[in-house]
């Protein structure tokens, strides 16, 4: 079974704990495909990863910018992986129907929105029920993650 980890947004947007995420996925050579709720909200996060910090750089683009297979991170609102990612962020409480395609699943959720924090546990649920291995992560003070029991 796919290993799915939940990642509650406590302490920061997804705008700014997104680009953090994807560069270790990167760094340890992995591919992400990012589906997000609209195609507005995959410009927005397109724009987001350009502009998170000035001095870093991460490789990412999405249909508007063409040539997806060879995207080391492609943003999206449909459930694809057109670059043959093997991690899969979901966001804005999106869901796939081929989460066992990929070795790792990221479902980011604000702890900030009620209907967010309740989708989420619906969710982990579901997918606990048909066993998946799933790991639950908070953010911490400093702006990282610590995981949960």
């Amino acid at each position: 079974m796919t290993a799915i980890s939940f990642y509650h947004l406590e302490r920061t947007s997804l705008d700014r704990a997104l680009p953090r995420l994807l560069e270790k996925v990167l760094e340890r050579g992995h591919r992400a495909v990012v589906i997000a709720g609209s195609e507005e909200r995959v410009e927005a996060l397109n724009t987001a990863l350009w502009t998170y910090e000035q001095q870093s750089f991460l490789p990412h683009g999405s249909a508007a910018d063409g040539h997806a297979d060879r995207q080391p991170v492609y943003l999206t609102a449909e459930d694809e992986n057109p670059n043959g990612s093997d991690v899969l962020v979901l966001v804005d409480g999106v869901a796939s129907a081929n989460l066992e395609t990929f070795a790792r699943v990221l479902d980011m959720f604000d702890g900030h929105d009620s209907e967010a924090v309740e989708a989420a546990r619906a969710r982990w649920r579901d997918l606990k029920d048909a066993g998946h291995e799933l790991t639950y992560w908070q953010q911490t003070a400093q702006g990282g993650w610590e995981q949960k029991g």
